[in-house]
């Protein structure tokens, strides 16, 4: 039986092959499913997949065309502060700092659609590499998404989340900060240190998951595939 797969696989060919030029209307979902004898949901899966890639470009009562100027678009992960470090030939270190429940700040609130008046759990922690803080992490999680909280002691909630808790959807932004004199003391550096921040946001479809500002030392590298 043919799939998404070998049908985006077959598009990808087509395209390639300039059976299908950029700026080309192709054919609609209901003769590619009833060319390749399949339904229209699973031709839907794979042209979805291709417009996700920027090779495809989907408009209501417009139908589906080629992109004229593909987009290369970059894919992250979420990554587990303990592999990275490890995979840079490090001894990974962690310490809880904090955990308590609480009503997060306006702001964090506003990214994870609440209510104010609500109550999360706030974690903050310390990340080391050989022995040195690199990574201070402050973390609001929705508690509904956690019926049986873990030892955060023993696992940091990074590594924990990214092994038990799905997500669907997410966002992140990357900045620039200057260490306020509490970052400093924590990671060991001069007060006002260039920090880069990332700040991300998970939901498991409509239900927030976690809100996350992770703060750098200097000399972290992000890595991530074209």
């Amino acid at each position: 039986m043919t799939g998404w797969e070998e049908i985006r696989d077959e598009v990808l060919r087509r395209i390639r092959a300039r059976l299908w030029v950029p700026g080309a209307t192709i054919p609609t979902e209901e003769a590619l499913a009833q060319e390749w004898g399949v339904a229209r949901a699973t031709v839907n899966r794979a042209l979805r997949e291709l417009a996700g890639e920027g090779v495809l470009e989907r408009r209501r009562k417009v139908g589906t065309r080629v992109t004229l100027h593909p987009v290369r678009k970059a894919t992250l992960d979420i990554p587990v502060t303990r592999r990275e470090i490890e995979a840079r030939g490090q001894r990974y270190g962690y310490r809880l700092l904090a955990q308590a429940e609480a009503e997060p700040p306006p702001a964090v609130a506003l990214r994870l659609g609440l209510p104010p008046g609500g109550r999360l759990l706030r974690l903050e922690c310390l990340h080391f590499a050989d022995g040195r803080p690199v990574l201070l992490e402050d973390r609001w999680l929705n508690p509904e998404v956690v019926p049986v909280l873990p030892d955060f002691h023993r696992i940091s909630a990074n590594e924990w989340l990214v092994a038990h808790v799905p997500w669907t959807t997410g966002d992140i932004a990357f900045s620039a900060a200057n260490a306020t004199a509490a970052e400093a003391r924590l990671l060991d550096l001069a007060e006002g240190a260039a920090l880069f921040i990332v700040e991300r946001t998970t939901w498991e479809s409509d239900c927030p998951v976690t809100w996350v500002r992770l703060a750098h030392a200097p000399g972290y590298r992000m890595h991530t595939l074209l």
